[in-house]
C-alpha cells in the first residue's frame, strides 16, 4: 500500500463556474501508482469493461480537463458535466457554500432548514456538507463538438465516459423534444453511454423533478431511447416521496429500455446563513445539498433500489450516488448492492480518493 497525498480542493468555491472550467481543476499534486487489478477481474459495466466500479457522477467533470485529471487519479466511470442543447449561464456566485447539520438529512425527516457553516476552514471530509447550486449551466454546441471527444481521448483502458443530459422547453421546443435532440448530440460527439437527468434541485420544478412521475419516464426515456438505439441510456434520481413511487418509476424506465438507475441526487433544502437571511440570496432560498449529511439518505435509496430491481427481475443497473467522502462510504454503497459507487463532493475536496479506495484503506 502506497501512502496518498493529503486531500486538498480541486475546486475553487470562491470561483465561478466559468473560471473553474477554464482555469481549474487546481491541483498541482503528483499521480501515485495505480493498484490495477488483473484484466480477468475486470468487470461488466453497460457492456464495458472498466477495471473497477469506481466513479464520479454528473456534477464535477465540466470539461476534459476535468475527465483527464480524474482517469489519471483512478476513477474508472467518468460522468461528463450535464450538457444542454443551447448555452446556459451558472448561477452567479455563490454556488457551494459550506453548511453544517444536526446529524444525517434523511427525506422525510428533514428540519426546516438548515445553517451555513460559520467555520468553513475546519470543515474535515467527515464532515463535509455544501451547497450545489448552479442550475445546470452548459457551455455551446460548438465547444462540446470539441471537447467531448477530447475528454473521451483522454481516458485509459478499462475506463469510459458518461455524458449527461438535459432538456428544457425553449423557442418554441417541447421539453421532450429537447431532452431526445441533446441525446442525440451528445451520441453524434461521441458518447458511449448517455445519462438522463430527470433530477435537478436548482431548476424549475417541472424540469427538476420529472424521476417522480412514472408517466413522464416512460414517455421521455422511450422518446430518448428512439433517438439513440442501442446507446446505453441511464437516468438520474432524486429522494422519490414514497416506496410505491420509486417501484412505479423503476418498472417504467425498465419498460422504456432504460439500462440504468442513478441515484441519490441532492437533497434539496433551505439555507440561511448567520443572520437568518438566505445563503445565496433571495432569489435562491432552496438548494441541493451534498456531502456526508446525506449518505445515510443515499444508502437508504441504494437498499430500496436494489430491492425492487431484485423483487421485479428488473434488468436494471444500479450507481449509486450521495455523501460519499471517504473510501469506506464507496464500500458502502457496493455493499448495499450498487453494481458502481459514485462520488462528487468526495473527489471535490480529495481527488485521491479513489486511489485510497484502490489501495484498501
Amino acid at each position: 500500500m502506497s501512502e496518498m497525498p493529503e486531500p486538498t480542493a480541486i475546486y475553487d468555491i470562491e470561483k465561478t463556474y466559468l473560471e473553474n472550467a477554464q482555469k481549474g481543476p487546481f491541483f498541482e499534486g503528483i499521480t501515485p501508482p495505480r493498484n490495477m487489478p488483473d484484466k480477468q477481474d475486470w468487470i461488466d459495466f453497460l457492456g464495458f469493461k472498466i477495471a473497477s466500479p469506481i466513479g464520479i457522477p454528473a456534477g464535477p467533470l465540466l470539461n476534459s480537463k476535468w475527465i483527464e485529471l480524474s482517469a489519471n487519479l483512478g476513477f474508472d466511470i467518468l460522468t461528463y458535466k450535464t450538457i444542454r442543447s443551447h448555452a446556459h449561464s451558472s448561477h452567479p456566485l455563490p454556488n457551494v457554500v459550506p453548511i453544517t447539520t444536526q446529524g444525517p438529512l434523511l427525506p422525510g425527516h428533514l428540519p426546516e432548514y438548515v445553517m451555513q457553516n460559520a467555520h468553513p476552514k475546519n470543515l474535515s471530509l467527515e464532515n463535509l456538507g455544501i451547497t450545489n447550486s448552479f442550475g445546470n449551466p452548459s457551455f455551446p454546441p460548438e465547444y462540446l463538438q470539441k471537447d467531448i471527444p477530447l475528454a473521451n481521448s483522454t481516458l485509459r483502458e478499462g475506463q469510459v465516459m458518461i455524458v449527461s443530459i438535459f432538456g428544457t422547453s425553449h423557442n418554441g421546443v417541447d421539453i421532450v423534444d429537447d431532452f431526445a435532440d441533446t441525446a442525440l448530440f451528445a451520441k453524434e460527439c461521441g458518447a458511449q453511454i448517455i445519462e438522463a437527468n430527470y433530477s435537478c434541485p436548482n431548476v424549475a420544478d417541472d424540469e427538476g423533478s420529472l424521476y417522480s412521475s412514472p408517466d413522464a419516464v416512460y414517455e421521455f426515456s422511450s422518446r430518448i431511447v428512439k433517438a439513440i438505439g442501442d446507446t446505453p441510456l441511464i437516468i438520474k434520481v432524486g429522494a422519490f416521496p414514497d416506496i410505491s413511487c420509486m417501484k412505479q418509476t423503476f418498472l417504467a424506465a425498465a419498460k422504456a429500455g432504460v439500462h440504468a438507475i442513478c441515484g441519490l441526487n441532492t437533497v434539496s433544502m433551505k439555507v440561511f446563513n448567520k443572520n437568518m437571511q438566505p445563503a445565496l440570496g433571495p432569489n435562491r432560498i432552496t438548494c441541493g445539498i451534498c456531502g456526508t449529511p446525506i449518505h445515510e439518505a443515499a444508502l437508504e435509496f441504494t437498499r430500496q433500489a436494489r430491492k425492487i430491481i431484485d423483487q421485479e427481475k428488473l434488468d436494471l443497473t444500479l450507481l449509486a450516488t450521495g455523501g460519499a467522502t471517504r473510501p469506506h462510504h464507496l464500500q458502502e454503497f457496493l455493499d448495499e448492492g450498487a453494481d458502481i459507487a459514485m462520488t462528487a463532493t468526495g473527489m471535490m475536496w480529495d481527488p485521491y480518493l479513489a486511489m485510497r479506495f484502490h489501495d484498501g484503506e
